[in-house]
């Protein structure tokens, strides 16, 4: 038996970190960093406060910009054009995680000449890449949910075939991350439910994959009680530093824990996200409970130990039915039917898309393309298995 694990970066925590951002650059040697954040964060206050200070530092600083939430290829493309026209040696990548993956992309894809597709998450097509040409990034999240702040990969569509593709090389990994809990204090109620719902199926479906990582396990079993304690806190206060900080936190202990895999949630949402721009952590907190009761028999050990650990009662059925209070006070709607127009979907088309996706690899029920067809079925009408 034989394992490689690797384990995440230089993390600085804290109310108002983002000041030392200033700080992470002189580390890392950055002088002239391309700032990627996406069009609908640019000109918020707090990152025009940003902006501002980065520019007394750094008289000519290059901003990336246009895109937005289920980036595509030709997002990054651009973002490389313009790191490279402005003679970049760096990135800071600053918002949600569609703003962390472009960022980290367009660092990754700077060095490169072959197209972004071929460094897809398979097998060794990481060792295509010429990685003494990937520049240090940092990364700083806007929400606590995706923790791409902490992961190896980026999640960007291919346009050309409507499917979420997930980019993968060690060093896409940031060099320094800042959690500044003060930059989500703006988050809505409705992103919070939705990032929290997308962190907690991070360390979900990390701590009930099938592979031998103990580590990830135990970062997964505390990522999830954190988001217990605080993700309720957070969206009904959204101002209490202490919440959004644990959850901050959270988000990336899922990231770092998903390595050891993810399931069934995640390969069920990507093609949602792709097709109809779904928003990802809403779409993993529907799918959550059908995954879950598709998957019983063979994660239910896993659920009980949950259990014990965030003070449930010692059973499948306790579990499930915290998920289900979870998701009704945070306003999640239970089925898919209740967000979109449910006859535009060629089930057929988007089960061979989430059996196709690398994520399915990881879920503990052996899957097919009928499995999951049938799991779209049920996460359409609402009925549990």
């Amino acid at each position: 038996m034989k394992f490689n694990w690797n384990y995440p970066t230089t993390v600085w925590v804290g109310q108002d970190r983002v000041k030392d951002l200033n700080q992470a650059c002189i580390n890392l040697k950055i002088s002239d960093p391309l700032f990627v954040t996406d069009k609908d964060l640019v000109n918020l206050p707090f990152i025009q406060q940003i902006l501002s200070k980065m520019k007394i530092i750094f008289k000519e600083l290059k901003i990336f910009s246009n895109f937005s939430g289920n980036p595509i290829g030709e997002n990054v493309d651009e973002g490389v054009n313009e790191y490279k026209k402005k003679n970049c040696n760096g990135v800071i990548a600053i918002g949600g995680g569609s703003a962390l993956d472009v960022g980290k992309a367009i660092a990754f894809m700077s060095g490169q000449n072959r197209p972004i597709w071929d460094f897809e998450d398979i097998g060794e097509y990481w060792k295509r890449a010429n990685e003494k040409k990937i520049p240090p990034i940092i990364a700083i999240p806007t929400t606590a949910g995706t923790g791409s702040e902490t992961g190896r990969a980026s999640a960007i569509i291919n346009k050309k075939t409507g499917i979420k593709k997930i980019i993968f090389h060690p060093k896409i990994l940031p060099s320094i991350v800042i959690l500044d809990p003060q930059l989500t204090i703006d988050l809505s109620p409705r992103l919070t439910a939705a990032t929290g719902m997308d962190a907690l199926a991070h360390n979900l479906e990390a701590f009930c994959a099938p592979n031998f990582h103990p580590m990830a396990e135990g970062i997964a079993l505390e990522g999830m009680k954190l988001i217990k304690k605080n993700l309720i806190v957070a969206f009904k206060n959204g101002g209490n530093i202490e919440a959004r900080q644990n959850l901050l936190v959270a988000s990336s202990m899922g990231s770092t824990a998903f390595q050891k895999g993810l399931g069934a949630i995640h390969s069920l949402s990507h093609p949602v996200n792709a097709q109809f721009n779904i928003h990802h952590g809403l779409s993993n907190a529907i799918f959550m409970p059908y995954v879950l009761t598709f998957n019983k028999g063979f994660i239910e050990k896993k659920i009980i130990s949950i259990c014990d650990y965030l003070d449930l009662d010692k059973n499948f059925d306790s579990f499930l039915s915290w998920i289900l209070d979870l998701r009704k006070e945070l306003a999640i709607p239970h089925k898919l039917s209740d967000i979109m127009d449910c006859s535009k979907i060629n089930i057929n088309e988007l089960s061979q898309m989430a059996f196709d996706d690398p994520s399915t690899n990881g879920n503990p029920r052996q899957v097919n393309k009928e499995d999951l067809k049938l799991i779209y079925e049920h996460s359409i009408s609402g009925d549990l298995f």
